[in-house]
Parts: structure tokens; sequence; C-alpha cells
């Protein structure tokens, strides 16, 4: 195969140290805050270069099988992947969620940096392993595991996709206001927000809210709740509304369910402002849910490709 025939796609994140030197100017101001604190500045340190090593390691075999481009995480909502780009993300697992969600069918390679700190669900490889996995990936000779997303498109047509999960609710996470639709059924609610889970998403936020109704279950003596659990190709998303509130005005009845493919949770917002939807726990591409604004919730048409 050609080496100019094809691409592949870097995606780097920022290290906590360089976090810190954007927020103190500089490495030393950072460590004397840091260490002020009394906190191990070092550890921050040799994250940094584990890091740094494991992007080098990729960026030079990389470049002997093709062409590479290499892009921060903050710029991938406004990348234009090519047809036959191959994707790799190095990080921990948010960042390959959050990478897979603006792709369309480009296999994606999830690199762990660190294995001695991160363990790494979506984390397949090693920066080593690429000398053997692009070649494969590259002549189309590879496994891989399909992932179920999430679709969310609003009234006016913008469209937002999730691996993980959605919320939707109020940006402050006070009551949230809106009309629900499931089922033929429709109720007017007052929450805390909605959670919509893919089948990955259900080790997330999903299994947070589970824990809680199983403590209260025990409390109840109602018995134990059996953890719910579905494959990442599972064809369906699961709804949860967080802490109904049922009043004059309002109803609890809608909470929990399932979103089945070719069906939709549509929603319509009662908040003024501050409404939104984002999705993989990511708000810088949340799109706004107020007054009026009408939004349906399903499967998506796009399938993630994780290589395995």
């Amino acid at each position: 195969m050609e080496r100019g025939m094809n691409k592949i796609i870097i995606i780097k994140t920022k290290t906590r140290l360089e976090e810190l030197k954007r927020r103190y100017n500089t490495v030393e101001q950072a460590r004397f805050y840091i260490e002020h604190l009394g906190a191990d500045f070092g550890d921050y340190e040799l994250e940094h270069v584990k890091y740094c090593e494991a992007l080098e390691n990729v960026r030079v075999i990389a470049k002997t099988y093709a062409r590479v481009q290499e892009i921060d995480r903050d710029y991938v909502p406004n990348m234009i992947f090519g047809e036959k780009d191959v994707v790799i993300a190095i990080g921990r697992d948010g960042l390959v969620a959050n990478v897979m969600k603006y792709l369309d069918g480009q296999p994606l390679i999830g690199v762990n940096p660190d294995t001695m700190r991160w363990e790494g669900n979506l984390l397949m490889f090693e920066a080593g392993d690429m000398a053997r996995i692009i070649p494969k990936v590259l002549a189309e000779n590879f496994d891989e595991k399909r992932i179920t997303m999430g679709k969310a498109v609003t009234k006016d047509g913008q469209v937002l996709y999730a691996v993980n999960d959605f919320f939707v609710g109020i940006k402050n996470h006070t009551s949230a206001r809106y009309h629900i639709c499931y089922n033929n059924m429709v109720e007017n609610q007052s929450s805390s927000g909605i959670i919509i889970s893919t089948g990955l998403g259900m080790t997330g936020w999903h299994k947070s809210i589970m824990a809680e109704f199983r403590g209260m279950a025990r409390a109840f003596n109602m018995g134990e709740v059996p953890e719910v659990e579905k494959g990442w190709d599972s064809a369906e998303l699961t709804f949860q509304v967080r802490e109904p509130y049922p009043s004059r005005f309002t109803q609890a009845e809608l909470v929990y369910g399932q979103i089945h493919e070719n069906d939709n949770l549509t929603l319509v917002s009662d908040m003024t402002e501050s409404g939104v939807i984002f999705s993989d726990g990511v708000l810088d591409d949340a799109l706004d849910f107020n007054a009026g604004m009408e939004l349906k919730i399903g499967v998506a048409e796009r399938v993630g490709r994780l290589v395995v």
C-alpha cells in the first residue's frame, strides 16, 4: 500500500502538568503552589514524562507507515476526518469516547500512555504495539469492537452524538422543566435532569444512579436489584430521570425505560434559559435546550469501530 494513500490522525491531550502551566504561567510557579499545599509535584512531572514518551513513540512509528497529522483534543469537534483516515487517541478512556463520537466509520485505536496509572477499558494497546497494529489496520485486516452510539436531534436540525451517555437538563443542575414523551405517554416533569446511556455507558453515569436505587431498595427491604448489563453493540439506549418531583403540576411515572432501534425519546423544554444537552461529560459541545425546543433521542446510524 502506498504511503501517501493513507493518513493517520493522532489525537493528544494535555497532561495535568500542562494544564497547571497554563494556569500558573510557568512550571516553577505551579510547583510552588502544589508543594505549598503539601502535595507531591513529582507525580505531575512523572505523568507528563510518561505521556510524552508514549506520544513520541506512536508518532515515530506512525510516520513510517503513512502521513501523520497531530491535533489536540480541543480541536476534534471541528476536525474533518477523511473516509480512509486511521485515528489514534493517546490518553484515558474519556478521550477515546470523546473522539469516537465525531467519527463516521473510521477505525479508532486507543493507546494507554501509562498502564501503571490507568486501567483503560477502551485503551487496548500500548505505544510499542503500534508497529504491529498500524499495518493491520491500514490493510483492513484487524479485529474490532462495534460500539452503538446515541443520537440527539433538535427541532432546528442540530445533531449531537454520544458514545457513553447524554445529559439533558439545566447547566447548574437545579430543577429542569420539560415535557417527556415515551411509548405514547406524555408527562410534564421537574427533575435534576435525564441520563440516556448506551450499552457502553451502562458502567458510567447509569451505574451511579442504579447504585443509589439499589441502596434505597435495601433500606426498604425490597431485596436486591440485579445489575443491568448490556453489550457495547446493543442496539438500544436506556434513559433514567434523576430525582423527579411529583406535584400538582408535574408527574413522576416515566422515569426509566429502553429506547429501541427506530424509536425515539422526545423531550420539549419548558426552561427559559440555561437548558442544555451534552454528551460524554463534555460541556464544550453542549446544545441549548430552552423554551419550546423539541429534542428527539434515539440509536444513531453511526457505529463506533474500536480496534482490539
